[in-house]
């Protein structure tokens, strides 16, 4: 298990100063997002990041990619994937659809689920994966339904991430943790309470933290922990995260 940074977290930093800062905190992987620091359309910018993120001895975890499936808008799926093979990403991000699961009728899961096995076939000939994002406001805005849409799209090259989900008991972060475990690919390490409006550092939340860790050793694979959203948006909360997750990490043998 790798430590790493999801690159929006700091939306203000050049791709260099991700680096850069990635290799001050001691992390190892970095998963970039297509928003800013690697968009789509962009192969040339794409291949340079990776090259960046590889010559200073980091890896590459995933694209974030902002593309929503089943939603005829932005950069198409083939856009995002050539910037995903630029980058030499084995994983591309996707959002499943851009509405939750109990305001999606049946025509529009399908949509997802079409959408979803369409770019994957087009992903596993390129050997890389499809991982959903685990979010409010799409499909997986619940375990039930991102279990749900998992089987709806049993694929090879079709996994997903995890995050706790917000205002949830340790207990039913553990359940929702063990739930998504089988086709679990990378995790976003952050610690909100008890909501998306109060973030705090990962010390705070260190105890849930361990005990998800402890859990993740019964994963098929090994997952990347990529650190999100730390408080204020500041690099020096980055370091102090990265220092937790770290000492998490060697206390677990991950």
């Amino acid at each position: 298990m790798k430590p790493g940074l999801v690159s929006v977290t700091f939306r203000q930093l050049s791709p260099q100063g991700i680096v850069d800062l990635c290799v001050k905190s001691g992390l190892q992987t970095i998963e970039w997002g297509g928003d800013i620091h690697v968009p789509p359309g962009d192969a040339d910018g794409a291949s340079r990041v990776g090259k960046m993120t590889r010559e200073a001895g980091l890896s590459i975890a995933a694209y974030g990619s902002y593309y929503r499936l089943g939603i005829p808008e932005g950069a198409s799926f083939e856009e995002v994937l050539a910037a995903a093979v630029a980058l030499g990403a084995p994983a591309i991000r996707v959002w499943a659809g851009n509405r939750g699961s109990a305001d999606t009728d049946v025509a529009g899961r399908r949509a997802v689920a079409d959408d979803a096995l369409r770019c994957a076939d087009l992903a596993g000939a390129k050997g890389i994966s499809l991982c959903y994002e685990f979010h409010g406001g799409t499909l997986t805005d619940t375990t039930e339904s991102a279990v749900a849409l998992l089987a709806e799209t049993e694929h090879p090259f079709i996994q997903s991430l995890w995050q706790p989900p917000n205002g949830k008991s340790q207990e039913e972060c553990l359940a929702s943790l063990r739930a998504i475990m089988p086709r679990l690919h990378h995790l976003h390490v952050f610690h909100w309470w008890p909501d998306h409006n109060h973030r705090h550092s990962l010390a705070a939340g260190r105890e849930r933290w361990e005990a998800y860790v402890a859990e993740l050793k019964a994963a098929p694979k090994s997952p990347d922990l990529l650190l999100e959203f730390v408080r204020d948006d500041a690099p020096a909360a980055l370091e102090a995260d990265a220092r937790t997750l770290q000492d998490i990490l060697a206390l677990s043998g991950g």
